[in-house]
């Protein structure tokens, strides 16, 4: 436990019922939340602007193109908090082609239906295992997802090759992980994939997501929280019942409670700064933003560019194809054959477009490189860099009639719009370590001891320090979730002092 020391001579601001730490949309729905019930709330953003990882930014020179640069769908923001917060941003469902098996039609199905009876506790103290099975109610589902590693079920339940790949993916975004996984990490991200706000529908946000963040924003300073960014937080001292946090210009802030809506793995480094620091998490993916003049045509016969790239369009995912990716790149080699998830923003939302680029028939595209871990960037980042990107592109022209390279806009210097963003470089910029997504590999939703029964997944072993982000139990994602959890169990605690 950090002790609390009341040494320091910088400059002492005047004390606040809490202190959140991450400006992104955790963090700000909890200090709308706790603002609203009359505490005095102050937000510190290490970055120069609020959002984290869910913004919208003019990522070319030149043009007029809002790209949602980091995070980019919505499904696990829960509408029961939408509603609760007033928030009113338009999520538009994606409307791509839908040519599935029966066996596939099956198994979502019978995802769906765990979807409905397991999302609604998300925003509910902790059940225990065995309550959470009970409300499963299907021994089959729970074996599948919960008890066994995932590709076992697939191997079980879906003939097809292609197919299995596909739902694979789902259980692989931001999580670097086999299809054998025993650690069952894999599982675990697959169900967050699939129970978001009990439809497991990833839906587009009108306006970019920066549009989700200014509102969330805007809630909270209506409540009465102020919001600081570029102040990087350097200490943090607590002796359980009051809290000193010391930041990089040597200002200090005193509070009764500290909300962490950052990554653990940052906050473990400051609590026991002489502790040999634990391996950081590991992300996984190679996120790659486009700007096309037009989009790209297709080699498969009968399929639009507007069909395929409106929803999810899967690019050498294959069930063997992931298998074989994960197995080079768990070794330290570019996966010879790049898994790709594809997507354009502007098809469903053409908002994020200026008026000149709508005219032109410009369009967004988004690439998901899958298997691209921090190790293989690490040591030549650049070499490593130019040879994930080279694979991206050569995976998705695979299904193309036509090289992507020859849609690219071009920038007001005369540059192809194109901007990919690996595992290291998100470090960098987001604070996220290894570039994890999640902050962290992700947890099961339900009380994984008897301890925690009946907590909100969010409580550390410092009564006064609480988990705000993604790297609660029941974080990941753009969800609000730990937001919310955070700021109940504050309340709940600070009701029963």
């Amino acid at each position: 436990m950090a002790r609390l020391l009341w040494r320091y001579v910088a400059p002492l601001v005047s004390g606040f019922d809490a202190v959140i730490i991450g400006a992104g949309p955790n963090g700000l729905v909890a200090a709308t939340l706790l603002a609203r019930a009359g505490w005095s709330v102050r937000v510190l953003e290490r970055g120069e602007r609020i959002g984290g990882a869910a913004v919208s930014e003019r990522v070319f020179p030149g043009v007029d193109a809002r790209l949602s640069r980091y995070s980019y769908l919505v499904s696990l923001f829960p509408h029961e908090l939408r509603q609760e917060l007033g928030l009113e941003v338009e999520l538009r469902p994606r409307l791509g082609f839908d040519d599935r098996s029966r066996e596939l039609v099956a198994w979502h199905e019978r995802m769906a239906r765990l979807a409905r009876r397991v999302a609604p506790t998300v925003l509910r103290p902790l059940l225990s295992r065995d309550e959470f099975r009970s409300l499963v109610d299907d021994e089959q589902t729970w074996a599948d997802v919960f008890g066994t590693p995932l590709g076992s079920a697939l191997e079980r339940e879906i003939s097809s090759e292609e197919e299995r790949g596909v739902v694979l993916t789902d259980a692989l975004i931001g999580t670097f992980a086999a299809a054998a996984d025993p650690k069952l990490r894999q599982n675990r991200c697959f169900l967050y994939h699939v129970i978001g706000d009990g439809s497991g529908h990833w839906d587009v946000p009108v306006g970019g997501m920066g549009r989700l963040t200014d509102q969330l924003a805007e809630l909270a300073r209506a409540a009465g929280a102020e919001i600081h960014t570029g102040v990087e937080v350097t200490g943090v001292d607590t002796d359980g019942q009051a809290a000193e946090i010391t930041c990089g210009d040597g200002s200090r802030l005193r509070s009764r409670h500290i909300l962490w809506a950052a990554a653990p793995h940052a906050l473990e480094g400051l609590l026991s700064p002489d502790a040999e620091p634990r391996p950081s998490p590991e992300g996984s993916q190679l996120k790659v933003n486009m700007l096309l003049a037009r989009l790209p045509r297709l080699r498969r016969p009968g399929l639009s560019p507007q069909q395929a790239f409106t929803g999810t369009f899967h690019v050498n995912e294959g069930y063997a194809q992931l298998q074989a990716a994960y197995d080079e790149a768990e070794v330290g080699f570019v996966p010879t054959v790049a898994p790709c998830d594809v997507y354009c923003h502007s098809l469903t939302d053409p908002s994020i477009l200026g008026d000149e680029l709508r005219a032109q028939g410009a369009h967004t595209l988004t690439v998901f490189g899958l298997h691209m871990p921090a190790r293989l960037f690490r040591g030549d980042h650049d070499t490593a860099k130019r040879a994930t990107v080279e694979a991206v592109l050569a995976s998705l022209n695979s299904a193309l009639d036509e090289p992507i390279e020859d849609c690219l806009y071009r920038d007001a210097d005369g540059a192809p719009c194109l901007e990919a963003l690996t595992p290291v470089e998100i470090e960098a910029e987001l604070g996220m370590p290894g570039g994890h997504i999640f902050h962290r590999d992700l947890s099961w939703p339900f009380a994984e001891s008897d301890d925690e029964v009946g907590t909100w997944g969010v409580e550390t072993e410092i009564p006064n320090l609480w988990l705000a982000g993604a790297g609660a139990r029941r974080g990941g994602g753009v969800s609000g979730i730990p937001g919310h959890n955070a700021a109940s169990g504050v309340l709940e605690a600070d009701a029963g002092r």
